[in-house]
């Protein structure tokens, strides 16, 4: 793969300043839609055929070996005014199109471990000649070197921030408001999600995914001039024996309601990584996360058709553009809420106010042959998804293989960060995660796979988990583990 040039310039215009020619690192390395015609400023592409120049913050090459940070530095406690003053010079140079180096050199004499979330924040969009002094305030700052780590050569940003995050470094008072500068200089219509005081979001592990915000009404099957990871809005379908466009052996993400099934090929979701339809007479709000490798299934609406408790309107699912350690985040296009989209429940916005959590329902990873095996009936997301596009078998083309490519901390040892997990989330709070290919090999045993009172049971070569006490479906999905665990870093975990 490629990398575009990488500059330290943001470019002024009007009251607004975008980045010129930054490595875009997207949610989905094909999100950005075909019917854009042509390259936003960003210079992120627009081909929304496939792996494209500026797809990953550099270049793709085998993960170096694991790197175990160093002890976190001391935080002080109280206000810093020197920081502060420093980060307000960086802002008004940037509003200014141009990073102050002066002003960076300042804030590492702060020697203030807390306002490194900021430098960290820099890096993510002045790169190239900025990454050195940028690396050097950081560690000034926190007095640490970070020289010895591997990520450091392939990416500083990451590198930087991946300590931030396995130190749980604290951040600042006003750190939200100095973040909102930087990104909604990028994207304005951010703005909703920065300004709400009271979001349950921790600004610290939300970072750009490479793209704008998908804001297009329902049903819009155009793209995003300014490139988004454009949703798919009651996709066109067929039956089984309709689906013979796609390979047997490819995966498909299986949903089942009321007696009605549907699958989405892996290739189309991939593309799209949100999905809005309608299945067994229920709204769902579809998103898949490339980076977890997690799709999930959330009714928006009640069995008599009105809005999920809470909502005046059902919510819309959509593509902020926005990344929480590696999973993207998710929000409601009605009332500019967003969702955890892990576990469904509202963090910011009208809906967060109302205490909304969106019901979720079980999403089988499967073969297409086995799927359609078990469920004969089932529908398939039609071939040009309804809108007339074309989508390739394998868009990423691997771009994920050797690990995440975005920063996500310390990951729990128990298990490789890129294991398939099928994960449950019980009424009372507790997690559970089976090992996929381990549950797989009990299966094959005729052994049970039982934890925490669920049990796995085999649907096509996917999974569906049951209570055991009462033999009800308990809603489940598959995951990477590094997604799955540091959501729930108490997880209970099933091993053969």
């Amino acid at each position: 793969m490629t990398v575009t040039p990488r500059t330290h310039a943001f470019v002024a215009s009007g009251a607004a300043v975008v980045v010129a020619a930054l490595v875009g690192a997207s949610c989905s390395s094909s999100a950005t839609d075909s019917a854009a015609g042509g390259s936003a400023s960003t210079g992120l592409s627009e081909s929304g055929d496939g792996p494209s120049p500026g797809d990953a913050p550099v270049e793709t090459t085998a993960r170096p070996p694991v790197y175990v940070h160093p002890e976190p530095p001391e935080v002080p406690d109280g206000a810093n005014v020197e920081a502060s003053a420093a980060i307000d010079r960086i802002t008004a140079g940037i509003n200014a199109g141009a990073l102050d180096p002066t002003a960076v050199a300042d804030l590492a004499a702060s020697g203030d471990a807390r306002h490194a979330w900021f430098v960290s924040d820099l890096l993510r969009f002045f790169q190239g000649d900025d990454d050195v002094p940028l690396v050097e305030s950081f560690e000034t700052m926190t007095g640490i070197s970070i020289a010895d780590d591997p990520e450091l050569s392939r990416s500083p940003w990451s590198s930087v921030t991946n300590h931030l995050i396995a130190w749980d470094t604290p951040d600042y008072d006003g750190y939200r408001e100095d973040k909102a500068v930087i990104y909604e200089q990028l994207e304005p219509r951010w703005a909703p999600f920065f300004d709400d005081v009271d979001a349950d979001i921790d600004w610290r592990y939300v970072s750009w995914g490479g793209v704008r915000i998908d804001d297009r009404p329902l049903g819009d099957p155009e793209g995003c001039p300014s490139g988004c990871i454009p949703a798919l809005d009651d996709p066109a379908t067929t039956d089984a024996s309709g689906g013979d466009w796609y390979p047997d052996d490819r995966i498909v993400f299986g949903i089942v309601v009321n007696g009605e099934s549907v699958a989405i090929p892996l290739n189309i979701a991939e593309i799209h990584e949100m999905f809005n339809l309608t299945l067994g007479g229920r709204r769902l709000a579809v998103p898949y996360c490339t980076l977890c490798g997690s799709a999930q299934a959330y009714f928006t609406d009640q069995a008599d058709g009105s809005p999920t408790p809470g909502a005046d309107e059902v919510p819309i699912g959509r593509t902020s553009g926005l990344l929480s350690r590696s999973n993207k985040v998710m929000y409601d296009l009605v009332s500019l809420s967003v969702f955890d989209t892990f576990t469904g429940a509202a963090v910011s916005g009208p809906l967060q106010d109302a205490g909304v959590v969106l019901q979720e329902t079980t999403v089988v990873r499967s073969t297409w042959a086995e799927w359609k095996r078990e469920h004969p009936d089932t529908r398939i997301v039609a071939e040009d998804g309804g809108i007339g596009r074309s989508y390739e078998l394998d868009p990423l083309g691997g771009r994920d293989d050797d690990g995440p490519i975005f920063p996500i901390g310390d990951v729990d040892p128990r298990l490789d960060v890129q294991e398939f997990v099928v994960g449950v989330l019980l009424d009372d709070g507790t997690a559970l995660a089976f090992p996929s290919d381990e549950a797989t090999a009990a299966f094959d045993a005729g052994a049970t796979v039982e934890l925490g009172g669920v049990e796995l049971r085999r649907s096509g070569d996917g999974v569906v988990a049951i209570d055991v006490a009462s033999g009800d479906e308990v809603t489940a999905h598959e995951a990477f583990w590094f997604a799955w665990s540091q959501f729930h870093p108490d997880t209970l975990l099933w091993r053969l």
